[in-house]
């Protein structure tokens, strides 16, 4: 299933003749995202994202789990910065961010989506998963920066969008070229170090994916796509076809950055402990996981970026989870405990960063105890996944506070038969909760 170019590939893509296994994670996808940005409407930001839209986006599409409207580009923004506001979506460690926190509101923002089929939705969120994470790992194996996911999975987003709309093969390049132009190029670790609303640029490539391809389809011109084109990367498009990145997605276990994580998982795997009988917690981990540096978040911006926070979360809690990124921020405990956490680099942990991630804890013990765990990473690689069962535990913990135990199960089930109904089935589900 291999043509001449990636533009070639990406025009003659037929979104219902995948093998049954790529619908299978398209779902497991799609449920994951559903989760999050239900539960990510809790948040701060999810506030400020409905009014911004609904007052400067104006148009009759609706807004995921929100009661306004907008036009296709706000429903796209909002929809990136929903998910984005709770980071607990899915993404690939050679991109180092995340492409599905964009692609889901990109589909959702056109009114062609309404006469889908469910498969054919699934075949289009597979789709844009293998344009944007490609398209990712070309900008950083050829850009000087690290830029947020908006910088390239706003092509994925396009891509779909100017399949959608039906657009030949010209359109679609000028489409690509607009996105990949115009997509956000943000600095990221800019927001590591001091976190806010800014996030991941996701809303904002959302947005520019949705804009590009209504831009290409009324002639607007756009430069070639070089995360595509260039000759430099073609050996990144190569095989599409043939491996598919939609089955090297990582899901996350805890709402908190994915550089956080392993540093969790290994406290965690050291059993459960009073918290003050703790002296101190000696981390060591890779040199961008010690950026995460602030130990007493004001904001859940703050709290999701914080390895001081998430690592004393789960030693409190047993668990880092929506509580610990949001009330938790007035424990006193928590806050105590953050302050003994100290994190070092790790020279081997260093080398096997982006493509995998490590830590290891130390924890000093006020009776002169020292528990020394194993390295560890992550937990939902897909070398160490998470079950299905432990998916729609975590759908079901952030979508039925907010949908209700009755909607989330409909959403759930509707999810997993999702090949076999329409698309509409699904859309009429994510109204405001």
């Amino acid at each position: 299933m291999t043509t001449a170019t990636p533009l070639d590939w990406i025009h003659a893509f037929d979104p219902e003749t995948l093998p049954d296994t790529h619908y299978a994670q398209a779902r497991r996808c799609l449920l994951d995202l559903l989760g999050v940005a239900a539960g990510a409407t809790r948040t701060p930001l999810a506030t400020l994202a409905e009014r911004f839209v609904t007052t400067q986006h104006g148009g009759e599409r609706p807004l995921l789990f929100a009661g306004g409207r907008a036009s296709p580009t706000g429903v796209a923004l909002h929809g990136g910065w929903l998910i984005d506001a709770l980071d607990a979506h899915d993404g690939q460690v050679l991109t180092k961010g995340h492409a599905g926190v964009a692609l889901l509101p990109g589909l959702l923002a056109l009114p062609e989506v309404e006469s889908l089929s469910g498969r054919a939705l699934l075949g289009w969120l597979a789709l844009g998963y293998e344009v944007a994470t490609r398209a990712g790992i070309a900008l950083h194996a050829t850009a000087g920066d690290y830029h947020t996911s908006g910088a390239w999975n706003a092509l994925g987003v396009a891509a779909v969008a100017s399949r959608l709309l039906g657009q030949d093969r010209a359109t679609l390049g000028e489409a690509l070229g607009i996105a990949e132009f115009y997509g956000p190029r943000s600095q990221m670790m800019r927001c590591i170090e001091h976190p806010t609303m800014l996030k991941d640029g996701s809303g904002w490539g959302a947005m520019t994916g949705i804009s590009a391809a209504l831009l290409a389809g009324d002639a607007f011109t756009g430069a070639p796509a070089v995360t595509l084109q260039a000759g430099d990367v073609a050996s990144l498009w190569e095989d599409l076809g043939r491996r598919w990145y939609l089955f090297e997605q990582y899901f996350k276990a805890y709402p908190v950055c994915r550089w956080a994580q392993p540093a969790v998982e290994a406290v965690l795997g050291l059993g459960a402990i009073e918290p003050s009988a703790i002296e101190r917690i000696e981390i060591r981990t890779f040199h961008e996981a010690r950026r995460l540096h602030t130990p007493h978040p004001a904001n859940t911006e703050q709290a999701q970026y914080s390895l001081p926070w998430s690592v004393a979360c789960a030693v409190c809690f047993g668990t880092v989870d929506v509580h610990g990124i949001t009330a938790a921020l007035e424990s006193p405990q928590v806050h105590d405990l953050a302050s003994r956490i100290y994190i070092e680099e790790s020279d081997i942990f260093n080398a096997r960063f982006p493509a995998e991630r490590w830590a290891s804890a130390r924890l000093l013990l006020s009776d002169g105890r020292v528990l020394e765990s194993e390295p560890c990473e992550a937990r939902g690689n897909p070398t160490n996944p998470l079950e299905d069962a432990e998916l729609t535990a975590k759908f079901h913990a952030l979508a039925d506070p907010v949908l209700g135990e009755r909607r989330a199960r409909a959403l759930h089930e509707t999810v997993e038969t999702l090949e076999s109904r329409p698309a509409s089935d699904l859309l009429a589900l994510l109204g405001a909760p």
